[in-house]
């Protein structure tokens, strides 16, 4: 039978726990979710997992899969589901079982929320693997040589529900393909994006750094890794700068009251930074969205719909209380920098202005050769109570999102039970250099903050009337992409985008000032540079531009002095080259025009 790759990882996360169970009759449990490209569980043995039992847990699945046992369903009530795992030691299930329980959920995240259905809290389904039971809904494969092809991976240290104040457990995350050759396509992937690593790189290329004493999640930019975040919202504002767009600027903290009138503190208090004051009673919070904000902007004057629309941009940071388990580099961090826009427009302007945010998030992708594709994230037909606004509201804006693909020309999947709450979306993921899909960049259509805030135009008639407000990002967030964007490159970004463009490496002291001299001019000619006057040799000057991955190394010695042309190595080219000064300029400021290498 051809299950979804999604099922297959999902039921290989149950024999790997299977395995465990063997092997460790007193293994207590977690979760154990599919994830992209494969499977984790989140395992207690009372130690941390070694290679050696990674290898004996393989070689237990191996045995399983001979085997063939069936992947049964079970379904319990809450009660009976709570007196099984207590007998059977299972700590962590019962933790769960009893959130859902007294709360109506288990609080964990959506990845991890597969082994209990909030949709059905009165009783609970298992599925039995052999002797291993397990809390899930499933679906899983029919039997166990059905799994696919999978490889166990690696081992991390995960706090048990991302809480540092919990008990660690061993995570063992897994690979799990259809095919052979899928996999080990994937584990080439892996291998190269072990060397991209932005985490690694970004401390090479001295581009940004943590502190303990700041604290995790809070990384900090050195004046190198600040002109590439300049760069990449310069380039953004570029393109919006044509659509009409206009800066505001709003405060990192609000009252409370805001994101309770906008509802996200419903859904979002525990992810919420909570600031206290002395002088007053008010309660406040280090803003989480800009959204709300900007509704006020809106809402602070008078709006006619001959001025429609509004288009507010700003570039500005957010915080979220992520868990320290998960925090990773730039890719999840607590301080969330965005570069935010929010238009505020007419029912009959909702087409123009989304094509407008399509463009630009084109416009800026191209220029990273880095190729897009959509996913129109609609409502999850059978669950309508979930989303704001009524049938004929949804339909409409999900037929203006799907037309507007179509008008350009743009292929996409579909993604039921995919869109917001308050409105559909467009998701635009992009393709890295080695193969990664990355979503990024979306278009979306909100109902619901006009609404809870009250926002209103006057209409031709002189009635009042509710503006649609679109939301989207580009970057998604600054840190983020900085992140993919340093493993995209691999460290060695194109001329124009690159924090040094030119190293100057005089070959002996006597050539400094003219290197000094030389510097001033290509700055003032709107150049990076710096000038590398240390007392290394030539060789190790040239060496150390390249471990920099500096895009272009002018060596200037006597004959650069005296007049001659210019001694050029340009990153990637075995031979250097001779060029006069102005043809240098020339081309190097026609290729950053250009956005190339």
């Amino acid at each position: 039978m051809n299950y979804p790759i999604e099922t297959r990882r999902h039921s290989a996360a149950h024999l790997m726990a299977a395995a465990v169970h063997r092997l460790f009759p007193e293994a207590k449990f977690g979760v154990g979710p599919a994830v992209e490209n494969g499977f984790y569980y989140d395992i207690d043995i009372g130690r941390a997992v070694t290679p050696d039992d990674l290898k004996a847990i393989d070689k237990e699945m191996k045995k399983i899969v001979r085997e063939n046992p069936a992947f049964v369903r079970g379904e319990l009530s809450i009660d009976e589901a709570i007196k099984l795992f207590t007998e059977l030691g299972q700590t962590y299930k019962i933790e769960l079982l009893n959130d859902l329980k007294t709360k109506g959920t288990t609080k964990v995240s959506a990845e991890e929320a597969q082994d209990i259905d909030p949709q059905n809290v009165g009783s609970v389904s298992m599925y039995r693997t052999g002797e291993f039971a397990d809390l899930c809904r499933g679906p899983h494969v029919t039997e166990a040589k059905d799994v696919g092809v999978w490889k166990l991976w690696k081992v991390a240290g995960a706090y048990w529900r991302g809480k540092d104040t919990n008990p660690q457990m061993q995570r063992i995350y897994g690979l799990c393909f259809a095919t052979k050759d899928e996999l080990a396509a994937y584990e080439k992937m892996l291998e190269e994006a072990e060397k991209r690593d932005h985490r690694k790189l970004g401390a090479e290329l001295d581009l940004f750094t943590f502190s303990p004493l700041v604290g995790s999640g809070l990384p900090m930019f050195t004046p190198r890794g600040v002109i590439l975040r300049q760069l990449l919202t310069d380039f953004v504002w570029e393109l919006m700068q044509p659509y009409g767009y206009e800066r505001v600027w709003i405060p990192h903290i609000a009252k409370s009251d805001l994101y309770k009138t906008s509802g996200h503190w419903d859904k979002f208090e525990d992810d919420l930074f909570h600031v206290s004051s002395k002088k007053t009673d008010e309660a406040f919070v280090l803003k989480p969205m800009n959204c709300p904000h900007h509704t006020q902007i809106f809402a602070s004057r008078p709006r006619s719909y001959r001025d429609m629309p509004f288009r507010f941009s700003e570039v500005t940071t957010v915080y979220r209380d992520e868990n320290t388990g998960q925090l990773q580099g730039l890719s999840r961090v607590r301080s969330i920098t965005q570069d935010d826009a929010h238009v505020f427009c007419r029912p009959d302007q909702v087409r123009d202005e989304a094509l407008a945010m399509y463009k630009i998030i084109d416009g800026f992708y191209k220029g990273f050769n880095m190729p897009l594709k959509a996913r129109l994230s609609v409502r999850d037909p059978d669950h309508p109570e979930k989303y704001l606004g009524g049938d004929e509201v949804w339909s409409n804006a999900e037929q203006a999102l799907a037309n507007l693909l179509k008008e350009v020309g743009m292929p996409y999947e579909v993604g039921e039970g995919e869109a917001a709450f308050y409105g559909p979306k467009i998701d635009l993921m992009a393709h890295d250099s080695i193969g990664r899909t990355w979503q990024l960049a979306t278009i979306q259509l909100d109902f619901n903050l006009p609404e809870r805030f009250e926002l209103e135009y006057t209409a031709e008639d002189g009635t009042k009337r509710r503006p649609v407000m679109l939301h989207r990002a580009i970057l998604g967030s600054v840190e983020r992409f900085l992140g993919i964007l340093i493993e995209h490159y691999a460290g060695a970004f194109p001329l124009w985008l690159a924090p040094v463009q030119i190293a100057i490496l005089p070959v002996a002291d006597r050539h400094n000032d003219f290197a000094f001299a030389l510097a001033k001019e290509l700055r003032e000619a709107g150049f990076r540079v710096e000038v590398d006057d240390s007392t290394e040799s030539v060789g190790k000057k040239i060496r150390n531009a390249e471990k920099m991955k500096l895009p272009r190394m002018l060596v200037v010695g006597d004959k650069e002095m005296e007049g001659g042309e210019l001694t050029v190595r340009v990153r990637g080219e075995a031979d250097q080259k001779t060029q006069s000064k102005e043809a240098f300029i020339k081309e190097g400021l026609e290729t950053v025009r250009a956005r190339a290498a």
